[in-house]
């Protein structure tokens, strides 16, 4: 795969700071409707940078396209979005100063980050932010046969009132004991919450980062 089909955009660490170096790396892909240019994803990037975090975010080439086209399209078949993954992947480590790396995704991106993680060698663990368990209102097309037997630590942050996987439907399913998974209050698949519930999206964007940080600390020599 050229190096022209990678649409790269790194967010480095604030080397202001006293830590001149990043701890660690996450390379994080977008949802199926919208790109790295999406709010969530800067916001979490900007989130995870000021944690002394670097974040790689890119575009698959479907999303590519259709920034190009001005047209709207459907994700492609996930063997070519996994493929495209890992070889970024090997990209990132090639290109770029080895630091111990992570990669998760937002929805459709944080599945394919689950379905690549135990094959990447290089990587340590995954952060998938809103899983998609299911299609919402089809609760049983589960999407966790893979999520039964994964070795490496996966953290999963979603929003109590999920329709992709509420709290209620996850709870009840059998995961890996390398996952764990961590709700937001009240949130939605984009975890924002309603108005009543007293909680607000950007809190929930800044706990979200956090317990990504606290993961990824936790697995690192620091």
């Amino acid at each position: 795969m050229s190096q022209s089909m990678f649409d790269i955009e790194i967010h480095p660490v604030n080397t202001d700071e006293k830590n001149k170096a990043p701890i660690a790396r996450l390379i994080f892909a977008h949802g199926a409707g919208a790109g790295k240019h999406h709010d969530f994803m800067q916001a979490m990037a900007s989130q995870l940078t000021s944690q002394n975090i670097e974040v790689v975010l890119f575009n698959f080439p479907y999303m590519q396209t259709m920034i190009e086209t001005g047209k709207r399209r459907p994700p492609d078949k996930a063997e070519k979005l996994l493929a495209h993954f890992t070889a970024l992947i090997d990209e990132v480590a090639k290109t770029q100063t080895s630091v111990p790396t992570f990669i998760g995704g937002k929805s459709m991106g944080g599945r394919m980050a689950t379905m690549v993680l135990d094959d990447a060698e290089s990587i340590i663990g995954a952060i998938a932010f809103g899983y998609p368990f299911h299609p919402p209102g089809k609760p049983e097309k589960l999407r966790t046969a893979h999520l039964e037997t994964l070795n490496k630590p996966l953290l999963i942050l979603q929003g109590e009132r999920d329709t992709f996987g509420t709290k209620d439907e996850v709870s009840a399913y059998s995961l890996s004991s390398a996952i764990a998974v961590s709700y937001l209050t009240d949130g939605d698949h984009s975890f924002k919450p309603r108005k009543q519930s007293g909680f607000t999206l950007e809190t929930h964007i800044e706990c979200a980062a956090k317990s990504t940080a606290d993961f990824i600390k936790a697995r690192v020599n620091t």
